[in-house]
């Protein structure tokens, strides 16, 4: 039910804005505690970030979208901020996600990836900015989430300690040509339902920028490995290598194989703890509709377990997971 005390907060943050009269209209929230309301005042449009606390904070994301307008990108300005309250007001970037975009056809998937690449050009250009390091334990703290999500709902039990540890074992043999290689942010959640199709704007602004307060700084290939194993639509073939090539060409990537390598681990990595997460959603949270996207997440991990740099891991799959438990029945 809603809270009355806060719906009198808001109530008072829009009003102190200039906006207590606009009407309100409810925006699609995402797995997080976050909501959103599109606020229509006359020609004005604005949007409600509601992030309550103590579960979410709203300056991790009020920094990135800082940083990502001074490198030059399409993040949501800032209007107004009650960061205690955690309230934001924020510009309105429209409708048009990628994913209702393509949709409706209304433009080409080689188009609007391509731009999508050059945002991560441009953002990798520049300095990393402030935000945590994607080190190894947060790696490997979100690739956990498969054994202690998923894996105990396939088995009906726990997973013994031994496989768990002999799992991150797995994982600490493949994260070195991760972590040894160039470190830039890393925005995490860069996939269709997260970036808007702006073709009023030029260059890298075409792509508007969402749910990006998660950033942190690690390697450049993630938010690659993000928007192209998107869990929730098939990218086709050509697009993804078209937008690999126009990646490489625009940052000039010196050495191909080993980015390569940590493409497919960072994929596995991602992969996996999406799995986790997805069942997580669906136990704890009581969310079931994310467990339809596991079997095109288990497509992506299937590929990206098959390359090289991956092998330690996928010898783990092969003795603990079993092909019935790569499925959801």
């Amino acid at each position: 039910m809603p809270d009355p005390a806060r719906a009198a907060q808001i109530e008072r943050f829009l009003a102190a804005a200039g906006w207590g009269r606009a009407e309100r209209r409810p925006l699609a929230g995402d797995a997080s505690f976050r909501r959103y309301d599109r606020l229509r005042d006359g020609s004005r449009r604005a949007v409600l970030m509601d992030a309550p606390p103590p579960h979410e904070d709203v300056r991790p994301f009020m920094r990135i979208a800082r940083h990502l307008a001074a490198v030059g990108l399409s993040a949501p300005d800032i209007l107004e901020a009650d960061e205690a309250a955690g309230l934001l007001l924020l510009e309105d970037l429209g409708d048009d996600l990628y994913t209702r975009v393509l949709r409706s056809g209304a433009a080409d998937e080689a188009e609007l990836y391509g731009v999508a690449a050059d945002v991560l050009a441009a953002l990798h250009d520049a300095p990393a900015g402030e935000a945590p390091p994607y080190d190894e334990a947060r790696l490997l703290a979100e690739a956990d989430l498969l054994v202690e999500w998923y894996l105990p709902l396939r088995a009906g039990r726990a997973m013994p300690a031994e496989v768990v540890e002999s799992y991150r074992a797995a994982w600490r043999a493949v994260l070195p040509v991760v972590l040894a290689g160039p470190q830039r942010m890393v925005l995490r959640d860069y996939h269709a339902d997260n970036l808007l199709w702006l073709p009023e704007r030029t260059a890298a602004r075409r792509c508007g920028l969402l749910d990006f307060q998660d950033a942190v700084v690690g390697s450049p290939a993630y938010d690659l490995v993000s928007l192209l194993e998107d869990a929730r639509r098939d990218v086709a073939g050509a697009t993804v290598t078209a937008t690999l090539q126009r990646y490489h060409a625009l940052v000039n990537t010196r050495d191909l194989q080993a980015f390569s390598a940590a493409y497919a681990v960072l994929g596995g990595q991602r992969n996996a703890k999406i799995v986790g997460i997805f069942a997580r959603l669906w136990k704890r949270d009581g969310k079931p509709q994310y467990m339809d996207y596991l079997p095109r997440v288990w497509g992506h991990l299937a590929g990206d377990l098959a390359h090289p740099a991956l092998e330690p891991v996928r010898r783990w799959f092969d003795a603990n997971v079993p092909g019935a438990w790569r499925k959801w029945p």
